[in-house]
């Protein structure tokens, strides 16, 4: 598949991969200040989500064939990858079919593990809004708001709300097909041998996502793995942190 993804600065290429319900726009102040320290700043919109087509299947391998599509189309030489939640998963699915394709690799908040599902709630909220009849994006948050009572998972959903046409609304990401395969979200990414590939976990402090008990369970398979910790912050470490987020990344890249 072809992504959609847009560029920001010049230097060593690096792509940030956004989480499940995100999209490229998310990271575009992050991704400003790599570019402002000398990367090329890679923003795509992963399959199902954003800009990006939609298609009728969803999982780690395709996201890491689209993102090796990418990084062909660009003629990238070892491109850094940095991942939140599902876009870190599909970040090291791309590592392990791929291991001398990636310089180092950045893994925010998310391990190879399997997950169970953590977002049955949000899917029945937003299957709930009757998308084709709605006639505006403040009768859709009031729909929301029965279910979801964080005002920054409300609005960060409603970002991809958008008016298709003169007579309904629409999401940016494919609500049917993620709800039909969101197993497949959780499903573990470990390799079939070693990698020895650079890569930094970075977990959120309040975010129950990592495991560091679990940490020896990664070094096994990802021998020159890592794992920081962001004080304050959740699983959303790119928006409660940004600045420390930031200062992580730039030290393990140089």
């Amino acid at each position: 598949m072809k992504l959609h993804y847009r560029i920001l600065g010049e230097g060593v290429p690096i792509l940030i991969l956004h989480g499940l319900f995100g999209m490229s726009d998310n990271w575009q102040s992050f991704a400003r200040n790599l570019a402002d320290n000398g990367f090329k700043v890679f923003l795509p919109d992963l399959r199902n989500h954003g800009h990006s087509p939609h298609d009728n299947f969803h999982s780690y391998p395709l996201m890491a064939q689209d993102i090796a599509g990418l990084i062909e189309e660009n003629q990238l030489h070892s491109p850094v990858i940095l991942g939140h939640s599902m876009g870190g998963k599909a970040g090291l699915q791309l590592l392990n079919e791929n291991p001398g394709l990636i310089q180092k690799a950045i893994v925010v908040d998310i391990a190879p593990w399997q997950y169970p599902i953590h977002h049955r709630e949000i899917l029945d909220a937003l299957l709930a809004v009757d998308i084709l009849h709605i006639h505006s994006r403040k009768e859709a948050e009031t729909v929301l708001d029965d279910a979801i009572h964080d005002s920054g998972i409300k609005q960060f959903l409603l970002k991809n709300l958008y008016r298709k046409g003169d007579d309904h609304f629409a999401w940016r990401f494919n609500l049917n097909i993620i709800n039909q395969q969101i197993e497949e979200v959780g499903e573990p990414t470990w390799p079939r041998e070693q990698i020895s590939t650079p890569v930094l976990f970075i977990k959120g402090e309040k975010s129950g996502y990592i495991d560091p008990f679990r940490m020896n369970e990664i070094l096994q398979w990802y021998p020159n793995a890592e794992l920081v910790n962001i004080p304050n912050a959740g699983h959303w470490v790119h928006a409660e942190q940004p600045q420390l987020l930031l200062e992580e990344v730039l030290h393990f890249l140089k």
